[in-house]
């Protein structure tokens, strides 16, 4: 996008240390509920996940963010391929997040999108829905 649109892009990257999501464990297999493994020592997702806050946003032009995040660190990418068991090798590349986005969210904890059709393997985690106590 930056390539294409310059200074009209505004790239938005995210990351999360816990929680579930839905994905998928190979291309065309079925979407699954897969529980997040802790972020690996060093990535940009135990750094932030050490902040103790639920949510940030960061806008990567400030001076402090950019000394923080500028030098390259191991990120985490979840798409819709998801390996836990083969995670560092499928999963984490060295990134300066810095260059890269121009804002970064994190969500230190978060819950599985829950698929409108769900196949066999897709089993939602087990918690009260969003409603409880007040209703449907």
């Amino acid at each position: 996008m930056r390539e294409r649109h310059g200074e009209h892009a505004f790239l938005v990257g995210f990351t999360t240390a816990t929680g579930t999501v839905t994905a998928a464990s190979d291309w065309d297999a079925a979407a699954e509920q897969k529980r997040v493994r802790p972020p690996l020592a060093g990535s940009v997702e135990e750094l932030l996940h050490h902040t103790d806050q639920p949510a940030l946003l960061m806008l990567l032009d400030d001076p402090r963010a950019r000394e923080l995040l500028g030098p390259p660190r191991l990120k985490r990418a979840i798409g819709v391929i998801y390996r836990p068991h083969s995670e560092r090798l499928s999963h984490y590349f060295q990134a300066r997040v810095a260059e890269q986005f121009d804002a970064l969210i994190h969500l230190d904890h978060t819950r599985a999108l829950e698929p409108l059709d769900r196949d066999a393997g897709w089993e939602p985690e087990a918690e009260a829905p969003e409603t409880y106590p007040t209703g449907l």
